[in-house]
This record gives structure tokens, C-alpha cells and sequence, in this order.
């Protein structure tokens, strides 16, 4: 299950890659613009239409906002810093794929950027390091990491369950589907039935005086 998995990131990885390529990240558009333009990529590249969860494009003070606000559409700014977030669905199989872009050379932008790619790396280090690591110890480590940086953690939680298409309900908020701080079940349990849980992991660093965030995120493995 998990090669089917990373297979399905690798084509949402294919999907942002291209879209730079395309140099689709610009000043002067607006983030529902910029993503209806991945919708249509993603149409063009692999003919899906089908995403699981809502297509996030969020720029400038959005960046600031987790998963559940659905704040008003900017436009892209000439020094900006933005962030996609999206579910795609290949072959039924589930992509999640966060990834922070930044226009201009704004070194505290740029700083925010590298950041969260190493604070999930290391994340991921921690998690294969602690066979019986739960969701809430993760949580606090990547808490700890933001605030080792600077920046703050953005969000109630730092990541999910993911699967196969439909996978597990994720509405129902329990804790135990949610890297969490009220989820002390181990990471590793499998689901009632058996089979393995897979996650990924979800870095959100803002800093709410700049008015900025940015946002990593990928499976766990």
C-alpha cells in the first residue's frame, strides 16, 4: 500500500513541479485563478478530476490560516509568499502534498521556506526513530522545531491518516486519525481490521506580525 501511495505523491509532485515549470506562479493573479490553472494542469496531465479533500491555493495573510477557514481570494502579490494544498486522486489512490513558493527575495520568506522542508524532515527522522511514538509526542516535537526556529505552529493539529480512496471518515474528529494533542494512541497501531495505518505529516509555520506561514507536507515512511 505504501509504494501506491508514494506513487500517487510522485504524480502530485510531477503536478507542482510543472506548474513552475509553467511559470504559473505570478504576481497579478489571483489564488482562484492560480488554482483553477493546477485543476486544468492536472486535467491535462493525467485526466483527473477527482480530489478528496478542497483545492488549496493561499497567498500574503491566508498563508496564516489552517486547513478549515475558507477566507476571502487575494491576489498575488510582487514580494509575496504562498502555499498549495492538495488531495489528488490517482487510480483511487490518495495524494496529499503541501509546498510554500515565494516571489521575490524576501530573506524572512525565504527563511520561512526552507524552514518548514527541514522541520519536516526532521519530524520524519523523529518518527522513524520512536517505534511506539504517538500522535500528541510528534505534535509536541513539531511544535518544539517552530518555535527552535522563530516561528510559531499554525495549526490544531500536524497531520492525518491517508489511504486508499474513500479512506477513513476524517469529519468525525477523532483525535486518534489526527497527529494531535489529544491523540496518545501509537502512531504504528493498525486499524481495527488489521490492516496498516499510513500518515502524513503536516508542517505549518507562521509568524502572525509579519503576517506570513508557510506550509510542508507529505507522507510519512
Amino acid at each position: 500500500m505504501i509504494d501506491r501511495l508514494l506513487w500517487a505523491q510522485q504524480q502530485a509532485l510531477l503536478l507542482f513541479e510543472e506548474a513552475e515549470k509553467r511559470q504559473l506562479v505570478a504576481p497579478g493573479k489571483t489564488e482562484s485563478v492560480l488554482n483553477n490553472e493546477i485543476y486544468e494542469l492536472a486535467f491535462e496531465m493525467f485526466g483527473i478530476r477527482k480530489y478528496w479533500h478542497k483545492r488549496i491555493v493561499r497567498a500574503g495573510a491566508n498563508t496564516l490560516l489552517p486547513y478549515r477557514e475558507n477566507p476571502p481570494d487575494l491576489t498575488l502579490q510582487d514580494d509575496d509568499i504562498l502555499f498549495f494544498d492538495f488531495g489528488p486522486v490517482f487510480e483511487e489512490w490518495e495524494a496529499d502534498l503541501g509546498r510554500t513558493y515565494v516571489i521575490g527575495n524576501n530573506p524572512r520568506k525565504l527563511k520561512l521556506q526552507s524552514d518548514i522542508a527541514t522541520a519536516w524532515q526532521k519530524g520524519s527522522n523523529f518518527y522513524q526513530a520512536h517505534s511506539n511514538i504517538t500522535g500528541a509526542q510528534l505534535y509536541q516535537y513539531i511544535c518544539q522545531l517552530a518555535n527552535d526556529d522563530g516561528w510559531q505552529f499554525g495549526a490544531a493539529m500536524a497531520g492525518h491518516l491517508i489511504g486508499h480512496f474513500p479512506h477513513e471518515n476524517l469529519e468525525n474528529e477523532k483525535p486518534d486519525n489526527y497527529i494531535h494533542p489529544h491523540n496518545h494512541k501509537p502512531m504504528r497501531a493498525n486499524y481495527a481490521s488489521g490492516k496498516p495505518r499510513y500518515w502524513i505529516l503536516e508542517i505549518h509555520f507562521i509568524d502572525p506580525e509579519l503576517k506570513i506561514g508557510g506550509f510542508y507536507e507529505q507522507v510519512l515512511h
